[in-house]
């Protein structure tokens, strides 16, 4: 299967399987590199991000987990995504997600690193915004709700209700070399806080 037969298949499914709504579309970069970082609920986050209607070249990173499991492994394949192992520094990753930006193309990524199995918010990883210091590409912060038991409510014939929430891009100041670590934890934090604020209260865990 194409990528772009995939795209059209789940926009279908999204469509009339459950009320997705995507708000502040506007907000997202028409054209150029970005990077969209979201808050990580579940296996059905990537497929609604990919079916955006700004953006239809994304692509994200995935974790290589996901491997094991073929449908994931499948999906990612077609749609283009980026295979990267959190468990060691994967230099090769972030080169191909790097080289994808380069090319103008937006980039999903969730900076909690790991799905939460409570619905709320953890603590962000620094990989998000070393990558958007490294390429210069601006972030829009993605706040998700209703993906965290789609699954189930489909398994049960029930329409979940989906939200995509985009906040405004901002793009990151220069690091001074001898504060980089603490800039990497102070900019993470930001952007953990801009996603949290688009949240309802139950969603945003530690950033609560």
């Amino acid at each position: 299967m194409k990528r772009e037969t995939l795209q059209r298949v789940v926009r279908f499914l999204i469509k009339y399987l459950t009320h997705t709504e995507f708000i502040n579309l506007e907000n997202i970069p028409a054209e150029g590199a970005v990077i969209l970082a979201i808050n990580h609920l579940s296996h059905i986050d990537p497929p609604v991000l990919f079916v955006n209607p700004r953006r239809p070249d994304i692509t994200a990173l995935v974790t290589t987990k996901y491997q094991e499991k073929p449908l994931i492994k499948w999906f990612t394949n077609v749609a283009e995504g980026i295979w990267i192992n959190r468990d060691i520094a994967d230099f090769s990753a972030i080169r191909k997600a790097s080289e994808e930006l380069a090319k103008g193309r937006a980039l999903g990524i969730a900076p909690e690193g790991t799905r939460s199995m409570t619905g709320q918010m953890q603590d962000g990883k620094p990989g998000t915004i070393m990558l958007a210091l490294k390429t210069g590409t601006p972030i829009v912060p993605v706040a998700l709700t209703g993906t965290e038991d789609a699954l189930k409510k489909l398994a049960h014939f029930r329409r979940p209700h989906i939200t995509v929430t985009f906040g405004e891009p901002f793009t990151l100041p220069e690091f001074h070399p001898h504060h980089r670590s603490e800039e990497l934890h102070r900019w993470t934090e930001i952007l953990m806080r801009k996603i949290a604020v688009m949240l309802p209260e139950e969603y945003r865990g530690v950033y609560s």
